[in-house]
């Protein structure tokens, strides 16, 4: 198992008990899949560096997780067809 950091930014314009959900459904996917989730953030709205799907603003999440390969690749196939996700984005920590 590898220690991974899954970042990922939510539209902002949905009510926040919305937002809320999108992120527990995502923590879903990886604890399904067998993710230990080490440390959770929600850093709240933030301005993006550019423009996203006419979006300035969105909501980041943080999860430092660790899990194997395949609640990382599940968790990516998720995101990627999730419309009230801007962007994400898994990084393989170092130990």
């Amino acid at each position: 198992m590898n220690k991974y950091e899954v970042m990922f930014i939510v539209k902002p314009d949905m009510e926040e008990a919305q937002i809320t959900k999108v992120a527990e459904e995502l923590k879903k996917v990886l604890t399904d899949n067998k993710a230990k989730l080490l440390e959770e953030k929600a850093m709240g709205q933030r301005e993006l560096a550019y423009e996203i799907k006419k979006f300035k603003t969105g909501y980041y999440f943080l999860f430092v997780v660790e899990a194997d390969s395949t609640a990382v690749s599940e968790f990516d196939r998720i995101a990627k067809i999730n419309e009230n996700i801007l962007r994400h984005l898994i990084i393989k920590a170092e130990d």
